[in-house]
């Protein structure tokens, strides 16, 4: 059976990116140690994802057999997203702090993944994710340093909250402090060498 990574992107900064550049790196080592592997890419800033309604959220809370044509058109987008995210053995998320939360892709994208009966049941006792402890690594970036304003980090606990209820196990790598790049405080292959560390730890 081939063994699958999804690289999930959402920065909006193309090459530049920060995230972007460290998923690459997760991917490149991912395929050195899965040479017959294979990757697939979503990227979030490129991928159209309209915000949930009414109408999405009635067919996805209809059983599947009952649902109409109509409904399962309204569902299919998230039908492809969620394929994706099943069918990996392994998932990286570059995820750039946007005004101290994910970006509005990320977030149209995860609404799209929560799916009853695919990644999420409704028990007696509560909601129980499905994902069976899928693997789901976030590279979390940011500008600032949050050292000392830990409290302001809204991406984390939200990422670990939403993958962990779905069934998730959750993995962050948090790069803070990107600016310095920006501003040529640092250099960008030395601030990202010690991310790739933590990359290669999770990877060992």
């Amino acid at each position: 059976m081939t063994t699958t990574l999804l690289r999930v992107d959402s920065s909006p900064m193309g090459e530049t990116s920060i995230s972007r550049a460290l998923t690459q790196e997760y991917a490149r080592r991912w395929r050195d140690a899965h040479p017959q592997g294979r990757i697939v890419a979503r990227d979030l800033a490129t991928t159209s994802i309209p915000p949930l309604d009414a109408a999405w959220i009635a067919a996805n809370y209809a059983p599947e057999a009952e649902r109409s044509p109509a409904q399962h058109a309204l569902l299919a987008q998230s039908t492809e997203l969620v394929g994706e995210l099943v069918a990996a053995d392994d998932v990286v998320i570059g995820v750039p702090m946007h005004n101290w939360g994910p970006p509005a892709t990320m977030k149209l994208w995860a609404d799209q993944l929560v799916r009853f009966g695919v990644t999420i049941a409704s028990t007696p006792g509560g909601l129980r994710g499905m994902l069976g402890g899928k693997r789901v690594t976030c590279i979390v970036t940011a500008g600032r340093h949050f050292e000392a304003h830990a409290g302001r980090n809204h991406v984390e606990p939200w990422l670990r909250t939403f993958f962990g209820n779905l069934g998730a196990a959750v993995s962050i790598i948090f790069a803070d402090g990107t600016a310095d790049v920006r501003h040529h405080r640092i250099e960008r292959a030395e601030f990202l060498a010690r991310h790739v560390e933590a990359i290669a730890s999770l990877l060992a």
